[in-house]
């Protein structure tokens, strides 16, 4: 089965969740209360450090890591790809189970444009895992012994550091979303900055908000767009057209930790290997169940009940796109 549009990996969210800044993308922001002002003792709570508050953030994503590796859940997705004029000239959509697999996420398809895959299909995908899961260990292996950082799937680390570097927060507020307070914060990258790889050049563009738990310190809610068009390699690793934007949506789920619930791209995006968009591009999480996986082909489903019987966060994005990306 040929490889069909790759989704933006689950990690790279939280990466570009910290590096958003202050124009909103188009669409729909976090659902408020009705009474957007917080309590008055939260009012009167001084906003905490904007430097702390993400560090703590970067902080909990990692312990959460541990809690995320037990979890399996389906994506489903639909993508709408636009020809030159803007027409959308192919929709396509796919399920997976998203599961951990020997210490790297991975995204497994089950069905494609609404049929369960063959046989063959089946056997080519899982050992497509088997594949990616390999290659990320090998460079996890490499970078360990050159005392590089990388993430779970070997790629280089853009670290909180790094990322003031790149830009800069601004901004901040409280508002209550769900019941809950929110920390509304704002981040400018910085066109001029200098970067170390290519993930960083891409958070020097961007801009865009981020929406923090501020109970848990844990992302909520993402929105970023791309000012000006840019490329990278001539286009061939990086090439970004300007408008393109995309916004996430996290949920707490069985009381314990925030996994994906929605997110949203729309506009002409290639990079690396992992994303390739021109068009509007729609996922949603569900079914979330804890797990322990012994082979790629069947998970083997611990007996463990979810905390709670409404484990499935609802999906926040419209569920018809816009034919064509805002410029």
């Amino acid at each position: 089965m040929k490889r069909r549009f790759v989704p933006l990996p689950h990690l790279l969210l939280f990466a570009l969740a910290l590096a958003l800044t202050t124009a909103r993308a188009p669409g729909q922001a976090p659902v408020a209360d009705a009474a957007t002002t917080p309590a008055i003792a939260d009012q009167e709570k001084p906003l905490p450090d904007l430097a702390t508050l993400m560090q703590q953030v970067e902080k909990n994503q990692r312990a959460a890591e541990a809690i995320k590796k037990q979890y399996i859940y389906r994506e489903s997705t639909r993508v709408d790809r636009l020809s030159g004029s803007g027409d959308v000239k192919k929709t396509t959509s796919d399920e997976s189970d998203v599961f951990w697999l020997n210490g790297v996420p991975v995204s497994r398809t089950v069905r494609h444009n609404g049929k369960d895959l063959t046989p063959d299909e089946i056997k080519k995908e899982n050992d497509r895992i088997d594949t990616r899961v390999a290659k990320a260990r090998e460079r996890r292996e490499k970078a360990d012994e050159q005392g590089k950082a990388t993430d779970a799937r070997g790629h280089d680390e853009i670290t909180f550091a790094r990322i003031l570097e790149l830009g800069q927060f601004s901004k901040s507020r409280r508002e209550l979303v769900n019941g809950r307070p929110t920390i509304v914060v704002d981040y400018k990258g910085d066109p001029n900055a200098r970067t170390h790889n290519y993930g960083e050049g891409v958070f020097r563009e961007l801009s865009g908000t981020v929406w923090v738990d501020e109970q848990d310190k844990s992302l909520q809610h993402l929105e970023g767009h791309f000012d000006h068009d840019f490329k990278i390699g001539g286009g061939l690793l990086v090439d970004v057209k300007q408008g393109t934007w995309f916004k996430g949506t996290f949920a707490k789920i069985n009381d314990e930790v925030w996994m994906p619930s929605g997110f949203e791209a729309n506009g002409r995006v290639r990079y690396l290997l992992l994303l390739n968009l021109n068009g509007h591009g729609t996922f949603r999480y569900s079914d979330f169940r804890k797990f322990k996986a012994t082979s790629t082909v069947l998970p083997d489903f611990d007996a463990v009940e979810p905390a709670t019987p409404a484990a499935t966060p609802p999906a926040t994005p419209p569920a018809t796109p816009p034919a064509t990306p805002p410029r």
